[in-house]
């Protein structure tokens, strides 16, 4: 790779120092304060850091994270992965994630859905996958048909290949723009944020996957990779069992998007599947951790759609603790606990904790469904028997219960 400038390097590893602070301080994994830290004495740093690589970009509602580590897995085949493993995914954590793999020829990048045009812009990206777009904190993101839009106009003209999931149709309208697009059916259980056409406002018909716009030419287009239950089809119609070690649907869905990057790295899925297998918890995710006597696995949930995917992994007959927060990576609005469904935990035990626990609270009360309030989590942990739990939290509940176990991994 093309050696930094002087000045690049200077900021580049002030900003590894101050991250190698910040971790052994405890203040941080130090993903953010090392970028910032960089892009203060070099602005343009993201744009140096990423020259010479080939780089892609992962952007969606829901499994970016996920869906990054996949990649990166994946690409470790062929060489060093620069990526943002913990989810620093403005550009202080792109920053970050550069300088400390500054020799990798490979990068994975999960991009928050409002920076996508940014970093694209500024990267230079060969590579982008959209996975999905629904309602998830509108009082810092906005509506995500302007998110769309957004995409459609930064994809136009550049010179970039879009991996994207052609069931859900606002991220279809979002990708159409890009000159070369690589369509991957891999569902969209929530659907309640995408009834009407984003090109004319008319209602979609839908049927299964399928849809089409009933007033304009808008229709959903022709995949070339489709998940299959258990299963990925390829371009060539061979079906793929996933065996993965990550459960539920929308882990084999962000597998199927994870191959179909691979193969435009020339990774034959034979060879990208064992990578995919290897991967067994992302930033603490499905990580079971123990206390007292109690196995708690931790499920992150951060918006309606959220929600859908942690209760079809989660266990009916175990259980259950709930914790939501309503900080700034939250967003402050709790106004979307009222579009979840809860009434899926019917019969089970289910302990309500965090900051916004009382709004949880009144959720559930008028859904109908019994509950346990608790002050903090670890007085609901003690509630529990001995055995197995579930825990389902939203991003900063998350942080705060992984600090308690050390930020298992």
């Amino acid at each position: 790779m093309t050696q930094l400038p002087l000045r690049a390097q200077l900021a580049s590893a002030l900003g590894r120092t101050a991250a190698t602070l910040s971790r052994v301080t405890g203040r941080g994994d130090g993903s953010v304060i090392g970028g910032r830290v960089g892009l203060i004495l070099e602005p343009d740093l993201l744009r140096k850091l990423a020259a010479d690589r080939k780089l892609v970009l992962v952007s969606a509602t829901n499994g970016k994270t996920t869906t990054t580590r996949l990649i990166t897995s994946e690409l470790q085949e062929l060489g060093e992965v620069a990526t943002n493993a913990f989810g620093a995914n403005m550009p202080a954590g792109h920053v970050s994630a550069l300088s400390q793999s500054k020799q990798a020829p490979f990068a994975v990048l999960e991009v928050d859905e409002k920076y996508l045009p940014e970093v694209l812009d500024t990267t230079g990206a060969s590579v982008v996958c959209l996975m999905n777009l629904s309602r998830d904190q509108m009082d810092r993101a906005a509506e995500i048909w302007l998110l769309a839009q957004k995409w459609r106009r930064a994809l136009a003209g550049q010179d970039v290949h879009v991996v994207a999931n052609c069931d859900d149709p606002l991220v279809t309208w979002g990708a159409s723009t890009a000159a070369r697009v690589t369509w991957v059916s891999c569902g969209q259980p929530w659907k309640e944020d995408s009834w009407c056409c984003p090109e004319c406002g008319g209602p979609l018909d839908r049927k299964g996957d399928d849809w089409a716009c009933r007033e304009c030419t808008f229709r959903r287009p022709e995949p070339a990779w489709v998940l299959d239950d258990d299963a990925v089809i390829d371009p060539r119609r061979q079906r793929w069992v996933l065996d993965l070690s990550l459960p539920g649907r929308a882990n084999r869905a962000n597998a199927a998007i994870a191959l179909a990057v691979a193969e435009l790295f020339g990774m034959p899925v034979q060879q990208a599947l064992p990578r995919l297998r290897e991967v067994t918890s992302v930033a603490g995710r499905y990580t079971m951790v123990e206390r007292d006597g109690r196995a708690m696995r931790l499920l992150l949930a951060k918006n309606p759609a959220g929600w859908l995917e942690a209760f079809e992994v989660s266990d009916p007959a175990l259980p259950i603790i709930l914790s939501v927060n309503a900080q700034g990576p939250d967003g402050r609005d709790t106004s979307w606990l009222w579009d979840v469904d809860y009434r899926i935990l019917s019969g089970r035990p289910v302990y309500v904790t965090g900051e916004r626990r009382l709004d949880l609270a009144l959720r559930l009360d008028v859904a109908g469904v019994p509950f346990q309030l608790c002050e903090s989590f670890a007085e609901a942990v003690t509630r529990q028997a001995p055995g197995r739990v579930d825990v389902i939290a939203n991003y900063t509940a998350f942080q705060q219960i992984r600090a308690e176990f050390g930020r298992a991994l």
